[in-house]
């Protein structure tokens, strides 16, 4: 055996997929920039799936290491689970949600579920700076203006906080 030393991270993301995992982690590198398929392995003899299929991607994004498994269709993403991607602005807000909603599913307040079935929020950090601002009316309009957005428009929540 080939002396390999595996890095690790305490917590790494482990998303199971029916049969998909090297489709969706394909996607997911394409659509995150510093982003990489680190490596895939593959079912045996005797394996839950025909020999040679993938069984594993391991993939980075943004030094965030996942895991991706292709276990079989019984195996479903819930709302529970979400990934946020904070946004500086709102060409990331764009770029980040319209790649996300490709083949997906527009949700509400920032949150969207992409082809996978794995939900995403869309978060520019204004809103949070917004809706925890120390001013209670303007952390209030802010929320208000948010509750009533699918994608997070940060002009239109700008002047909602202002007050027009």
């Amino acid at each position: 055996m080939a002396n390999t030393k595996i890095e690790s991270q305490k917590i790494t993301p482990f998303l199971t997929f029916d049969n998909n995992a090297e489709e969706a982690a394909n996607f997911y590198t394409s659509v995150f920039k510093d982003s990489s398929i680190d490596s895939i392995s593959r079912y045996g003899e005797g394996a839950p799936a025909p020999k040679g299929s993938v069984m594993t991607v391991s993939f980075t994004l943004f030094g965030q290491k996942f895991t991706a498994l292709n276990g079989g269709p019984h195996f479903k993403f819930s709302d529970g689970i979400s990934f946020v991607v904070n946004c500086n602005n709102q060409e990331e807000v764009d770029y980040y949600w319209n790649k996300l909603t490709e083949g997906g599913q527009e949700v509400a307040c920032g949150w969207l579920k992409d082809k996978f079935g794995v939900a995403w929020q869309i978060t520019p950090v204004r809103l949070i700076e917004l809706i925890t601002d120390k001013d209670p009316v303007k952390a209030k309009r802010a929320m208000q203006a948010m509750m009533q957005m699918v994608k997070i428009d940060l002009p239109a929540l700008e002047k909602a906080v202002e007050g027009n």
